[in-house]
């Protein structure tokens, strides 16, 4: 697969407010990005980032940020890759991977593909280092589809034998997993026992509705119940 650099979600409403603080016109901005960071920047194109009408690209925001004296995740929107949350912690790839014990160059592919493959320790590092919160770590790595399959079974199963997986995949010790997975497997068999009871509720139990939509918002039940201190 090629590497693909997207641009990042650039927030355009506060790079305008930030270059009105500074004083600044357009022009300005466009000779610092030329005099400060050797960027062919034109003023025309700094209006149009202000406008929203194109984005940066990670080496222009970063060099914007420098101009507009700021920090690169003040001019970016919400930031959901791992290399949007890299950015908006205002770290290189290489300070990053060497934090969290990785090759830059095995990083930038992760990184590029957007699949995370570290260990578990590496993971614990990496949500630390960006200060990710658990669903961020999920979006930002490409877990999502693997999280919804284990909390599937593990609700439909038998929810042990799913502890130990989760924990490889999430950054969060197996104590704190087991009491959620316990919650989220008594809810789910509730709802199917209640829908096989001799005689049957009627309406959305009675039907079998109520244990596959538990099953359809199984990671936002899992979220709603995963309280407690980010690890």
């Amino acid at each position: 697969m090629c590497p693909v650099h997207s641009s990042p979600p650039f927030n355009a409403p506060a790079a305008r407010r930030l270059r009105a603080a500074l004083g600044m016109a357009p022009g300005h901005v466009a000779y610092g990005l030329r005099a400060q960071y050797g960027l062919i920047v034109e003023p025309e194109t700094v209006m149009a980032w202000e406008r929203g009408e194109i984005s940066p690209s990670s080496a222009e925001l970063t060099a914007l940020a420098g101009v507009l004296w700021c920090a690169p995740g003040e001019l970016l929107a919400e930031p959901v890759t791992l290399r949007e949350h890299r950015m908006a912690r205002g770290m290189a790839a290489d300070e990053l991977s060497r934090r969290i014990g990785l090759e830059t160059a095995a990083y930038q592919k992760m990184e590029d593909t957007g699949r995370w493959k570290g260990n578990e320790r590496q993971s614990v590092a990496l949500a630390q280092v960006l200060g990710l919160s658990l669903a961020q770590f999920v979006a930002a790595t490409g877990k999502q589809d693997e999280l919804a399959e284990l909390l599937r079974n593990a609700v439909t199963t038998r929810w042990q034998a799913y502890v130990k997986p989760l924990a490889k995949l999430l950054p969060v010790p197996k104590q704190h997993l087991e009491p959620v997975l316990e919650r989220l497997h008594g809810d789910y068999q509730s709802k199917m026992v209640a829908t096989l009871s001799w005689g049957g509720a009627a309406g959305e139990a009675g039907t079998g509705d109520a244990g596959r939509q538990f099953l359809t918002d199984i990671v936002a039940h899992f979220w709603s119940y995963a309280t407690g201190p980010r690890q």
